[in-house]
């Protein structure tokens, strides 16, 4: 694969919204610090609760319907937050190319495509899968920025994450080519979406655009996406009303998971960039498997928690925070 030069990116942004051709300084800390980690363990609670809530949607709401109107709900309490801030959208016209993109990425592809997935496998393994996003988006920073470059810790983190993807959906593979694993395999490009929609993200600090501004455009961007799809295809008039437990789970995902959690996610993308933002879902998942088991009756094959213990040692590699201290405590200390 022939890398593509960070330059050539950077043209591609400015071509879309003005930004600069490169980057000037260096955009985000590489090492979080404590209000980082404050962020990245209040995202993995909400985000942890978003698999149990979506698989409760699910059950009664099509896939495709149930996307637009999380993305609708949670793009209305944006515009009344804002509102009542007094505070402004402040998009420029010619960034909305980019705030298109990125609820593509970042909305559409990726919640639809977990959305399904649940409706054939169980919400702790979908965030399982959901935790192969930081090791794309180590590849992915690698290729389209100049300041998130691949290390042999990363590579060696990223072989040992594919492992684990291995070692989970191998055995359904080889028995056969099943929904279940067609579910897995959307759920892992779902993750892929998702760390190009990290990395895309960057850009808007650098435009000067606040997380809530960001946050509100992107949303109505990806409501407005969904609802003609939604009609098309699922033909929600034609559906039975679904019940409160379903609409009380579609509207804690819009609120708490999806407007409230992205306003987070973007402060963590500007303070530490995207590769330390999506280590999230290495914590989501222990989450998700808690809540899957207690609230859903789900369980997990122990191939499916090997592949966790792997996942979790590559992003371990990759973060490199464990491994330094682990080295620290080795060295002789000074007489």
């Amino acid at each position: 694969m022939k890398p593509t030069a960070p330059s050539e990116f950077e043209r591609n942004c400015a071509d879309a919204a003005g930004a600069p051709d490169v980057y000037t300084a260096p955009m985000i800390r590489a090492q979080m610090d404590k209000s980082d980690w404050v962020l990245l363990i209040t995202l993995a609670l909400i985000w942890g609760g978003a698999f149990l809530f979506i698989g409760v949607a699910v059950r009664h709401v099509h896939p495709l319907t149930y996307v637009w109107l999380r993305l609708t709900i949670a793009a209305a309490a944006m515009w009344i937050f804002l509102k009542f801030r007094g505070q402004p959208l402040g998009l420029p016209r010619q960034v909305w190319g980019s705030i298109l993109l990125l609820a593509l990425l970042n909305n559409a592809v990726p919640f639809t495509l977990f959305g399904w997935g649940q409706t054939h496998i169980a919400s702790g393994l979908a965030a399982i899968l959901n935790a192969t996003t930081p090791i794309w988006g180590v590849i992915v920073a690698h290729f389209l920025t100049h300041d998130e470059r691949m290390s042999p810790r990363k590579i060696a983190g990223v072989l040992l994450g594919f492992g684990g993807v291995a070692t989970m959906i191998g055995p359904t593979l080889l028995a056969n080519i099943g929904t279940d694993a067609v579910a897995q395999l959307a759920c892992i490009t779902a993750s892929l979406s998702y760390a190009l929609a990290a990395v895309w993200a960057r850009r808007f600090k650098r435009l000067g655009l606040s997380p809530m501004s960001v946050t509100t455009g992107q949303l109505t961007a990806g409501a407005a996406m969904m609802l003609p799809l939604a009609l098309l295809v699922d033909k929600p008039w034609t559906q039975p009303f679904p019940p409160l437990t379903a609409w009380g789970a579609i509207i804690a995902l819009a609120l708490m998971c999806t407007a409230f959690g992205y306003v987070l996610y973007f402060k963590l993308i500007d303070s530490a960039g995207a590769t330390n933002a999506l280590l999230v879902t290495l914590l989501v998942p222990p989450v998700a498997i808690l809540l899957g088991g207690l609230f859903l009756g789900e369980s997990l094959a122990p191939n499916d928690f090997a592949g966790l213990a792997m996942i979790a040692l590559g992003l371990a590699a990759i973060d490199g925070r464990l491994l330094s201290a682990l080295a620290a405590r080795r060295l002789p200390r000074a007489a």
